[in-house]
């Protein structure tokens, strides 16, 4: 469902930030759905877990639009280890 992600060359965006982009669509393509928000709107959303090239952990929020079916990357962040075990459960504070 959240693996159709649109082209960068399609979307123009200037070469570092096609590069960056290849980074975290790498990081969604391998990750995982580690927390899912189906009443976001407008569209339902989910956090993605994943890992870049090198390894290190990345969380990236994509939201589906079902009538296109396109994913749009909301945000992407490197978590703090202070507030997930793992990198996939968020602690309690």
């Amino acid at each position: 469902m959240f693996h159709d992600f649109p082209s960068p060359s399609i979307l123009r965006l200037d070469t570092d930030l096609e590069k960056y982009y290849t980074y975290v669509q790498y990081a969604a393509y391998n990750g995982e759905i580690i927390e899912d928000y189906p009443g976001d709107e407008p569209y339902p959303s989910c956090l993605i877990c994943g890992k870049n090239a090198d390894g290190e952990p990345i969380h990236s929020v994509w939201a589906y639009n079902e009538k296109n079916q396109r994913a749009i990357l909301i945000t992407v962040y490197r978590p703090n280890q202070t507030r997930w075990i793992n990198w996939r459960t968020r602690r309690t504070l």
